[in-house]
């Protein structure tokens, strides 16, 4: 999916101008124009003034279904197959990682590369 083209559609679909837009967001409608063409990407803040303005949460902006996308577990919550024990571990690993110094990181990711093809 590309956002210029997402834009355009959501904007088509509310039945709105891009001068609605300027108007509903303070930008230029030659603005709101160069990013539906593609020609200029906006950043963050912009993107939360347009989805505003199309009165449609953020996430539409970069998905197409009607219900908000699911998001991949995070760090400590359940995964299908794994157990407690297994959470633990990845937290306590987590925490030790993040306590060492980047050499450390390094040397530790090569040797279980290492350790990796030999077990094949």
């Amino acid at each position: 999916m590309i956002l210029s083209d997402r834009l355009r559609e959501l904007r088509e679909e509310k039945n709105l101008s891009q001068g609605d837009i300027e108007d509903r967001t303070g930008m230029f409608r030659c603005y709101i124009s160069r990013v539906e063409n593609g020609h200029t990407v906006p950043g963050v803040d912009t993107l939360t003034k347009l989805a505003a303005a199309l009165e449609v949460p953020l996430w539409m902006l970069f998905y197409e279904g009607e219900e908000p996308p699911v998001a991949p577990p995070t760090l400590g919550q359940d995964v299908p197959g794994e157990t407690a024990a297994d959470r633990k571990f990845v937290r306590q690993l987590a925490s030790r990682l993040a306590r060492m110094k980047e050499s450390d990181r390094k040397l530790l990711l090569q040797m279980a590369r290492g350790m990796a093809r030999r077990k094949k």
